[in-house]
C-alpha cells in the first residue's frame, strides 16, 4: 500500500491518469479495488478494472497491490488519484441488487455519504 500511496501523493505529472478507489462492506475493511485510467484530457475512462479480496483487506494484500501497480505500469500511468478513505459498498447497483435499491449486504452504507462517511448523505453504493 505504501508504494501506491506514494504514487498518489506525488503532484500531477500528466496523462495517463489512474483513479484508484477502494470499497468495502464498512469503512474499516476494503474488499474491492477499482482502477480506471484516463489516457488524455476529455477522454473517457478506459480501461476500467476491478479486483476483489474477500478473505483479506485489499489494502493489506501484497499480491493484489502488486497486481494494481503492474496494471498502472502496463498502461504507463503518470499520475494517480486516490481518496484517503473507502468510497462505499463493493456491490454494484443494477448488477448485484436492483436499480434504485440499497445493497442488502452492506447496511453500514445505507444513507451514508461515501465521501465524508457521515450519515444523511448519498447512497454510498459503487
Amino acid at each position: 500500500m505504501d508504494r501506491l500511496r506514494k504514487r498518489a501523493s506525488k503532484a500531477a505529472r500528466g496523462y495517463p491518469v489512474a483513479s484508484v478507489a477502494f470499497y468495502g462492506p464498512t469503512d474499516k475493511v476494503a474488499s474491492k479495488v477499482v482502477v480506471g485510467i484516463t489516457a488524455a484530457e476529455g477522454a473517457g475512462v478506459d480501461p476500467l478494472e476491478r479486483w476483489y479480496s474477500p478473505g483479506q483487506d485489499a489494502r493489506k494484500s501484497p499480491q493484489l497491490l502488486n497486481t494494481v501497480l503492474q496494471f498502472l505500469e502496463t498502461h504507463s500511468v503518470k499520475s494517480v488519484v486516490m481518496p484517503d478513505r473507502l468510497l462505499g459498498c463493493p456491490h454494484e447497483e443494477g448488477k448485484d441488487y436492483p436499480d434504485g435499491g440499497q445493497c442488502p449486504h452492506c447496511p453500514y452504507w445505507h444513507g451514508r455519504d461515501r465521501f465524508s462517511g457521515q450519515l444523511g448523505g448519498g447512497s454510498g453504493e459503487a
